[in-house]
């Protein structure tokens, strides 16, 4: 099974540019074409929140425009840039199967992989949380399948990644989430967004990895005391192929022309 996983997006309405100099619209559509043209095609593309700049209509209706232009089928869960109401007023309910109260909390079925979306937005707030209810609900979730291979995809990372602005923003209920995930042995990985950088850490018995951003990069500052930066450049996505060996294997991809390829052995 090929997951894409994209995140953290913050398309802009009209011709604007996130942040005034960002083309994060253009590079989502390099993105998708980038997508289409793998061999083999990804059976879902996944999207980690941060759709949207400013949670406006606009923005999220000028998303579903280049998302549609996917050849396999995608999922969206919000993040603290988005609006709930909007994205569910401009996606299609195939893309965000939406159950509990207007939170993104629901289950892909049919693969290889049981895929658990999760909503961790909290209305104008950077931060992230799951609610106690939430964590009730995945532990309902969990508790259907235990033995079927599981991932789940979330905006928020449940643990801090050495990037200041993004681990000052929190997670509330983040210890109720990590019991969660230790009692189960069956979870692959835990897919997020939310830092703007490729990024894996072992925890609580699997994996957390973050995806790029649509080339908006987050200043990569492990002294820990530096101002909030960010670098233009090219966009790029996830990889997870659960392979024959049932494993959760992750390639990080940016898109970019490149030249090649070549056979080692014609030039050797």
């Amino acid at each position: 099974m090929l997951i894409a996983h994209i995140s953290d997006i913050h398309i802009t309405g009209g011709d604007r540019k996130a942040y005034g100099i960002v083309p994060t619209a253009e590079n989502l559509a390099h993105c998708v074409e980038h997508i289409n043209q793998l061999i083999p095609k990804p059976d879902l593309v996944i999207v980690t929140g941060d759709i949207t700049y400013d949670g406006q209509l606009t923005e999220a209706e000028r998303a579903v425009t280049i998302f549609d232009k996917l050849h396999a089928p995608y999922f969206i869960i919000p993040g603290n840039h988005d609006n709930r109401s909007t994205l569910l007023s401009a996606f299609d309910t195939k893309t965000c199967p939406v159950k509990d109260n207007n939170f993104f909390n629901y289950v892909i079925e049919g693969y290889e992989l049981r895929c658990i979306g999760m909503d961790s937005s909290i209305p104008d707030a950077a931060g992230g949380e799951i609610t106690d209810k939430g964590i009730q609900w995945l532990e309902q979730q969990l508790a259907m399948e235990p033995r079927k291979p599981t991932i789940i995809f979330i905006h928020h990372p449940p643990a801090k990644f050495g990037v200041l602005e993004t681990d000052e923003d929190g997670f509330i209920g983040a210890d109720k989430f990590s019991k969660v995930i230790s009692q189960h042995k069956n979870i692959k990985g835990i897919l997020c967004g939310h830092i703007h950088l490729t990024a894996h850490l072992g925890w609580c018995g699997t994996v957390i990895s973050t995806a790029p951003s649509m080339g908006l990069e987050l200043v990569l500052d492990l002294t820990l005391s530096r101002h909030s930066q960010f670098n233009l450049d090219q966009p790029g996505y996830l990889l997870h192929y659960y392979n024959p060996d049932q494993n959760l294997v992750t390639h990080s991809v940016t898109v970019k022309d490149i030249n090649g390829p070549y056979r080692f052995r014609e030039y050797s």
